[in-house]
């Protein structure tokens, strides 16, 4: 099993959590590939909305890759790739200030430049303390 964390708005990760999917990197079909089948994945927040320079800066939900279909929505103009998500229904947004000093993510000085990716994977110590602190330990596959 692998962890992921995905790099989106929060009013993003909001409409992904209502329709039980994942979308990443403004739709691309890469990254949603590398995941599989119970794979985990935790969204982090950089900002409130996409068109908006409010900063967030906070993990926003959390969940398991349900199946192993990466498939094409159709909405009018935009096609963007997804995948089904079994999210936490009661995982607490968390500020990532909150857990800096604990992560192996952001331990160093220029850490925010690795999210520019948009999806990396996350260690066994960092999905256990960002579980944690967001009230979802009990999701599968976070390790103890």
């Amino acid at each position: 099993m692998t962890w992921w964390l995905g790099v989106v708005s929060r009013d993003h990760v909001r409409r992904a959590v209502e329709l039980g999917i994942a979308q990443i990197g403004h739709g691309a079909k890469a990254g949603l590939s590398r995941m599989r089948a119970g794979d985990g994945l935790v969204y982090y927040s950089p900002r409130v909305s996409l068109d908006s320079s409010v900063p967030l800066r906070a993990f926003t939900a959390i969940g398991t890759v349900a199946d192993d279909e990466v498939w094409q929505a159709n909405e009018g103009e935009f096609h963007p790739w997804r995948r089904r998500v079994n999210y936490h229904p009661a995982a607490a947004e968390v500020p990532v200030e909150r857990l800096r000093p604990d992560l192996d993510l952001t331990r160093g000085p220029n850490w925010g430049y690795a999210l520019r990716r948009g999806l990396l994977e996350l260690s066994a110590h960092d999905i256990s303390c960002i579980a944690e602190a967001m009230g979802a330990a009990d999701v599968g596959g976070v390790p103890r």
